[in-house]
């Protein structure tokens, strides 16, 4: 029983796995670039977006994939600025999985967009074990919820190319050591970048503006390059 439903599962990661591959394989040939963002509920994903949203929608064609097991709350909050969103209701399951993403792309002028902000369902567990085509996994962690998450959720940290700290503002009411959180994050991904943020003031925001730009610069440098 046990062989089997390894099978099962390895059956499934595939398919997933090779629909996550057109799903790059299409936005690559818009010359758009697609991040993926996780962290546990309340770490402050959507405000996050919203921040970056206005940072770059002066200059840039952006839509945002709303992942959640209910309602439409964040989709509306981004097409209250004029953004277009797609949600995806996943019905009780913990994450977004490649096929999901597919049919939101379906539902997007693709040649319309440089920038596609996929909001994973908040869940630190299940979202870092499926691809979706993203060039990019950005994990959002906030204080509150401590310093010791890359010990208790190594998976997510690997698998995420960015880290955000964010709420660094309410940093003086929580024991969170941010040398010590780095140290652990580096060595479960030496190539990890970390940016202290907080989406509610604005603190730290720059850099991951930043990096952001730089990663946009050079999926449109590639097809420069055709």
């Amino acid at each position: 029983m046990s062989v089997k439903l390894l099978t099962i599962k390895e059956e499934v990661m595939g398919a997933n796995d090779e629909i996550a591959r057109k799903n790059r394989e299409l936005i690559d040939a818009h010359l758009i670039l697609m991040i993926n963002i996780t962290s546990a509920p309340g770490a402050g994903k959507t405000s996050l977006i919203l921040q970056t949203i206005n940072r770059f929608r002066s200059n840039t064609r952006i839509a945002v994939v709303e992942g959640d097991v209910a309602s439409t709350i964040d989709a509306d909050k981004v097409n209250q600025l004029s953004i277009p969103a797609i949600q995806i209701n996943t019905a009780g399951a913990c994450h977004l999985d490649a096929n999901m993403v597919k049919k939101a792309l379906e539902n997007l002028d693709l040649s319309n967009l440089d920038l596609i902000i996929i909001e994973n369902v908040g869940n630190l567990i299940c979202t870092a074990g499926f691809a979706l085509g993203a060039h990019k996994d950005v994990m959002l962690l906030s204080v509150p919820e401590g310093d010791d998450k890359p010990y208790k959720y190594p998976m997510m940290f690997t698998a995420s190319d960015v880290i955000l700290v964010n709420k660094v503002d309410v940093s003086p009411y929580f024991d969170f050591n941010l040398e010590s959180f780095s140290r652990a994050v580096f060595g479960l991904k030496p190539a990890a970048k970390i940016f202290p943020v907080s989406a509610k003031t604005g603190q730290g925001l720059q850099a991951w503006y930043d990096w952001l730009e730089n990663e946009m610069s050079v999926i449109k440098k590639r097809g420069s390059s055709r």
